[in-house]
């Protein structure tokens, strides 16, 4: 406990050295959280028998695992499984800060996007409505999230911009051209990732990243040992993932103004090195 493995993304309520030194998954945190949150034990406990016989039924890596995971919680709500819980607001508002931060940075109509784990379209409806007709692509694991997605297009009334929506079973975006893409966007995928799995993102997203674009991404950040809980929600050092982009040939920089957010999650932005 002590982490969002209920489906959503927390607001930042601690202080930035407090929220980065727990190390959720240690038992004294969690016997802790416990006694401070009694409600929340409940859920969590059906939470981890649930993940426990998902991973028991899907052993073939984390892929299966966590599309077994999205498949669960979108039954249950669209918006919580994306982080919109507890309310459809909450849904928007994450959303409209993920759109509000691309265009304070730049994003243009003209530009090429390319959203990972774009979930139901919670930023992606804005995306495809700013950008022109054909411009927005967006992949994800979960087939489930992506038929919801394709209901937000319907309600919005954004069909005649023509979106790609495609599922994928792993990060090698090898069926994307080169150099097609001017912005690639990741929020609050890498945070329910094991390292192998940004790995592989980050060894073939530049491949698909045009001249001068850029690929942004949120992660949970921890300055303590790095740790997953429920192999849901997994905590890493900035260091760790900056040296991983390196390794690839590309610079990873700390977006400063992103913390300023109220999100609880931190972000990167990966380019092309020099």
């Amino acid at each position: 406990m002590g982490a969002p493995t209920d489906g959503t993304e927390v607001v930042m309520q601690q202080g930035p050295a407090s929220r980065l030194s727990v190390n959720r998954a240690r038992i004294g945190h969690k016997v802790r959280y416990a006694l401070r949150h009694p409600r929340r034990v409940a859920p969590h406990l059906r939470r981890a028998c649930r993940d426990a016989w998902l991973r028991l039924r899907h052993r073939g890596g984390h892929v299966a695992y966590y599309r077994a995971v999205m498949a669960s919680d979108t039954a249950r709500s669209p918006e919580a499984a994306v982080g919109g819980a507890p309310s459809r607001e909450r849904w928007l508002a994450i959303g409209q800060m993920q759109f509000d931060y691309l265009r304070e940075h730049g994003l243009q109509p003209h530009d090429r996007l390319l959203e990972i784990g774009c979930g139901n379209l919670r930023a992606g409806w804005r995306f495809i409505d700013h950008l022109e007709p054909g411009h927005y692509y967006g992949i994800d694991i979960s087939p489930d999230i992506l038929i919801e997605a394709k209901k937000t297009l319907v309600r919005y009334g954004l069909q005649h911009k023509l979106p790609y929506l495609t599922p994928v079973d792993d990060l090698k975006l090898d069926f994307l051209p080169d150099a097609s893409f001017t912005v690639v966007h990741a929020h609050s995928v890498f945070s329910h990732s094991p390292l192998e799995i940004i790995d592989e993102c980050l060894a073939h997203v530049g491949r698909i990243l045009a001249p001068g674009g850029f690929f942004d991404f949120t992660f949970d950040r921890t300055e303590t040992r790095e740790h997953h809980v429920l192999g849901e929600d997994f905590y890493y050092r900035t260091e760790t993932l900056t040296r991983l982009a390196a390794r690839h040939g590309m610079t990873a920089r700390f977006m400063d103004d992103w913390e300023r957010l109220p999100h609880g999650q931190s972000k990167l932005r990966v380019t092309h090195g020099a």
